[in-house]
């Protein structure tokens, strides 16, 4: 007979052995077949159809976007949703600065059209001399490089776009203290998102899709460029309107298009370069993120943490040792740590240490109560009008 280990994790697509040698094999059982999990582990698939079991305490994907994940519905539920900003930022840096030499020199066009050449030695010399001034190209020294979104992609770019001799101007009204640190001081802020549309030589997006940004490049925006303008997209399809893109490019009216994400209208357009999905395609990106979304997962299971959630505050607190820490996902009311203070001491225990954080109408209260914590305790925490979950972390 086997012994149920402490936690069970469902894992969703290939999750790369570097993340997964991080859960103890003495508290983790880790499979694709598990019953009653308390957390998955998820890549791309998508969840949105896929019966979520009442015994998922949190959901982590190993990589930034969450759309494959019912965010709403595990908000709902007082479900944390995690994911991993960051990690494959370098990954998808590198593949946006490819995607600044496709478009300037042409390159996919012209390896393309090598490779049709038949012939000897001579007669392929022949036709590379004769067919070469169609695939003129521009150098990126004296070039600006808009950048919409100063996340960990959008900085890395930009930073890098620097070193190329490219001038750059940057939009995110809502950019993070981190990130600006990190932000070169000779990328120029741009008034607006549309003056970036209005001087980007090249356009590259690194906002999440949600729906603000869903069709953020549009035939308004787009009617702003250079008609010598290339856009770029590896973030997500949906940001860019694709049917804005064709028209312009079909009317002279922007250059080329280098996108990530092929489509009907994409990828076999003469002005348009797909690539399939390349953006965390490395060993390292995939290693990054699955060792981040395990150590959200790991903090969140047996610290009862909160970090990189999509959907939950940030709470994290160290602990206090000899206590036994309480979890609290609540709405945000007023009142709240008042009512978990009050039922604590009327149990006779002593808090040691409490943390309270909110974000939007969702709260999660961290307690440290010295000595055991009484089931009594834990149910009427449980019963506190708002209350969606109370879950005991073991001793520290």
């Amino acid at each position: 007979m086997t012994t149920r280990k402490q936690f069970r994790v469902q894992t969703f697509n290939a999750i790369s052995g570097a993340g997964l040698s991080r859960f103890p094999d003495d508290l983790y059982d880790v499979g694709a077949s598990l019953a009653d999990p308390d957390a998955l582990l998820v890549r791309s698939a998508k969840l949105h159809d896929t019966p979520i079991p009442d015994s998922v305490l949190a959901v982590a994907r190993a990589g930034a976007g969450t759309n494959n994940i019912p965010v709403a519905d595990m908000t709902e539920r007082g479900v944390p949703v995690f994911n991993t900003p960051g990690a494959n930022a370098n990954a998808v840096k590198e593949l946006v600065l490819a995607g600044l030499f496709i478009a300037s020199r042409n390159l996919i066009p012209a390896a393309r059209f090598a490779h049709t050449l038949e012939g000897d030695d001579a007669a392929i010399a022949r036709a590379v001399e004769a067919g070469k001034k169609q695939f003129i190209g521009f150098e990126l020294p004296g070039r600006t490089l808009g950048v919409i979104g100063l996340g960990a992609i959008g900085v890395q770019v930009a930073n890098a776009a620097l070193g190329l001799g490219l001038s750059v101007v940057g939009f995110d009204p809502g950019i993070s203290v981190e990130h600006a640190w990190h932000l070169s001081a000779e990328v120029e802020r741009a008034e607006s998102i549309e003056d970036v549309f209005r001087r980007a030589d090249i356009l590259t997006v690194h906002v999440p899709l949600i729906e603000a940004t869903r069709g953020l490049v549009s035939t308004q925006r787009i009617a702003l460029m250079k008609d010598s303008a290339v856009i770029l997209n590896f973030a997500r399809a949906e940001i860019v309107d694709e049917g804005a893109v064709i028209s312009a490019l079909d009317a002279d009216a922007l250059r080329g298009y280098v996108c990530d994400f092929p489509s009907t209208n994409v990828h076999k357009h003469p002005k348009c370069i797909s690539l399939p999905h390349l953006g965390a395609s490395t060993r390292e990106a995939e290693s990054n993120c699955a060792i981040m979304a395990v150590d959200e997962l790991r903090g969140f299971l047996e610290d009862g943490q909160v970090h990189n959630s999509v959907n939950f505050p940030e709470a994290v607190m160290p602990r206090e040792e000899g206590t036994h820490r309480v979890l609290i996902v609540n709405r945000n009311v007023p009142n709240m740590v008042g009512q978990v203070s009050t039922i604590v001491a009327q149990h006779g225990e002593n808090i040691a240490n409490l943390l309270n954080r909110s974000r939007g109408e969702l709260a999660v209260t961290l307690v440290d109560v010295e000595g055991e914590v009484e089931l009594p305790t834990l149910e009427e925490l449980c019963g506190i009008d708002g209350v969606l979950s109370a879950r005991l972390i073991s001793a520290a």
